[in-house]
C-alpha cells in the first residue's frame, strides 16, 4: 500500500485522486443555496473572542485546578493544524456550544433573578465543538468537492468536575467536509475519540500525531468506491426497516450485529431526505452508496455534540459496511437480509 505522507513544503493544491486509486483499502461543484453547518442539533454559534472573554474557565472543585477551556482546545489544535500543514490556508474555526452554564458574580448573590444586569452574569458552555477547513487540501467525489477538515468536541458533562483534576477527555478527528452540504466525513484512522491530556502541550503533540497517523489517500478511496454501488428503493427500505428494528432487539441480539448509533430520529430523517434531498434525493430510482452515505451524515447533523463524532464514524462504518454486504460480505448481512 503506497502511504500519502503530506509534507510541509508540498504545493497548495494536492491531487490526492491520483494516489488514491492506488490505495489498498479493506475496506466544479455545485454551490450550496444556504448557510450550512457541520452540526446543527440544538447548537448556537459563537466566536472565539466570545469563548475568551465573556466565558468563565470550569474548575475541579476537590483542588480549584483549571481545566483545558474551550478557547484554549480550540486555539491549540489551530496551532497545530498551521504547524503540520505549513504552507496550505487554515481556515477560521467554526465553532457551535451549547448547554449554557449560567452563574452570577458574589456582588449580585441577593439580586432576584430579573434584576440581574449582564455585567452579574457568568457563563460558560457545558459543549462545545468546532471545526477547521483547509481549502486548499481538496478532492472531488461523485461531483462534490471535499475539503480536509479537522473536528475537535469538548463535553463537560462526560468528566467529574467535582473531583481532583485528572487527565482531561477530549476528541479529535480529521477527514473530509463535503462543501456540497457540510456533512463531515469521518474515517477509523483520523479519529481519537478517548483523547486524555493534562494541558495544551499534551493536547498539542497528540493532535500532531492524529495528523500524521492520518491517511487521507485511503480515506478518498474508500469514498470513491460508494459510488460504484448501487441499491434499489426496496433495497433501501428494507435497510431502513432494520436499521428501527434495531433500536428494539434483545441486548443480547444486538450486541452480535454490527452498531448502528443513529436514533429513530434520524432514520426518519434519512427517509425524507431520501424523497426531498435536492442534492442526494433518489426517490423512485436507483440509490449509490454515495448518496446513501451523505444520507446518513445529514441526518447525524442533528446530534448533540458530545455524540456528534462517534456517529459520524459510526456513518462511515455503516455505509462501508452496507457497500459490502451488497457485495456477499456476511457482516452487514442482517441489514440488508
Amino acid at each position: 500500500m503506497r502511504n500519502l505522507v503530506i509534507m510541509p513544503t508540498e504545493k497548495r493544491t494536492l491531487n490526492l485522486g491520483e494516489y488514491a486509486e492506488e490505495a489498498t483499502i479493506i475496506e466544479e461543484t455545485a454551490t450550496p443555496k444556504r448557510v450550512n453547518h457541520f452540526i446543527e442539533a440544538n447548537t448556537q454559534e459563537a466566536t472565539l473572542q466570545h469563548l475568551k472573554n465573556d466565558c468563565i474557565t470550569p474548575v475541579f472543585a476537590k483542588d480549584n485546578e483549571l481545566t483545558v477551556n474551550h478557547a484554549a482546545f480550540i486555539e491549540t489544535v489551530w496551532e497545530a493544524a498551521n504547524s503540520y500543514y505549513n504552507g496550505e490556508t487554515i481556515g477560521t474555526p467554526d465553532i457551535r456550544v451549547s448547554h449554557v452554564i449560567k452563574g452570577r458574580i458574589p456582588e449580585a448573590i441577593h439580586k432576584p433573578a430579573n434584576q440581574l444586569l449582564e455585567s452579574d452574569k457568568t457563563i460558560y458552555y457545558e459543549r462545545a465543538a468546532f471545526s477547521i477547513d483547509i481549502p486548499t487540501i481538496y478532492e472531488t467525489v461523485e461531483g462534490n468537492k471535499l475539503n480536509l477538515s479537522i473536528v475537535g468536541v469538548r463535553a463537560y458533562n462526560q468528566m467529574n468536575l467535582y473531583s481532583k483534576k485528572v487527565p482531561e477527555l477530549f476528541r479529535l478527528a480529521i477527514g473530509f467536509k463535503n462543501q456540497v452540504c457540510c456533512n463531515m466525513c469521518i474515517f477509523t484512522d483520523g479519529y481519537k475519540d478517548d483523547l486524555r491530556v493534562s494541558n495544551t502541550s499534551e493536547l498539542y503533540r497528540s493532535a500532531l500525531e492524529l495528523f500524521n497517523n492520518y491517511n487521507p489517500a485511503k480515506h478518498l478511496y474508500l469514498m470513491q468506491q460508494l459510488g460504484n454501488t448501487s441499491m434499489s428503493e426496496h433495497q433501501f427500505a428494507q435497510i431502513l426497516g432494520k436499521m428501527r428494528l434495531y433500536q428494539c432487539l434483545p441486548n443480547g441480539y444486538q450486541k452480535r450485529l454490527p452498531r448502528m448509533l443513529l436514533t429513530d430520529t434520524q432514520i426518519n430523517s434519512v427517509a425524507k431526505a431520501y424523497i426531498n434531498d435536492e442534492n442526494f434525493g433518489s426517490f423512485g430510482n436507483d440509490l449509490n452508496m454515495w448518496k446513501f452515505y451523505n444520507l446518513l451524515t445529514g441526518a447525524n447533523k442533528s446530534s448533540y455534540i458530545d455524540s456528534f463524532l462517534d456517529r459520524s464514524l459510526n456513518a462511515t462504518e455503516m455505509a462501508v459496511g452496507i457497500n459490502a454486504a451488497l457485495h456477499g460480505d456476511e457482516h452487514y448481512k442482517w441489514f440488508i437480509d
